[in-house]
């Protein structure tokens, strides 16, 4: 065979069904073509993925800011009704001190008026604390649960 027909056959060869590495040229398709679309059964997959973790994610956080709203008004509120308990009771003590006859019922009222209030300040501190644990405790839960279910499925 001389070098022109060799050439010939390897061009021939090239070009009809034969790769440059002596493979198939349907070999390479079919194996390329599979290597293809399981990547792209993998991202479909991933994409799946994130897009459930995502929709789990806004239900979290429409949750957590319902619950947030929630606690928020009623925080609000207890702080309304203290300041009117608190408001009602000046205006009582101011009664009291008025309709005194005398220094010494002055000082007596003034003695338990100052206690009553300690003890009320401590009972309304009390309260508020718990309504700002609740808060705090509150917003972090559904976002919490959330993120474990997602981890949960994840793995």
């Amino acid at each position: 065979m001389s070098e022109s027909e060799t050439k010939a056959e390897v061009k021939e060869a090239n070009g009809f069904g034969m790769s440059p590495f002596g493979l198939p040229k349907v070999a390479w398709q079919t194996m390329f073509g599979e290597l293809t679309e399981q990547r792209a059964a993998r991202a479909q997959e991933g994409y799946e993925k994130i897009k459930t973790a995502s929709q789990e994610l806004t239900e979290a956080l429409r949750e957590t800011y319902s619950n947030n709203a929630r606690t928020a008004t009623d925080y609000g509120l207890k702080v309304i009704e203290i300041s009117n308990a608190n408001a009602n009771s000046a205006i009582d003590f101011f009664a009291r001190i008025a309709s005194s006859k005398s220094v010494t019922d002055v000082l007596t009222t003034s003695a338990a008026e100052a206690r009553r209030a300690f003890d009320a300040a401590s009972a309304q501190n009390r309260q508020l604390w718990e309504l700002g644990q609740r808060l705090a405790t509150q917003s972090g839960e559904p976002i919490r649960q959330h993120v474990t279910k997602v981890f949960q499925k994840a793995s």
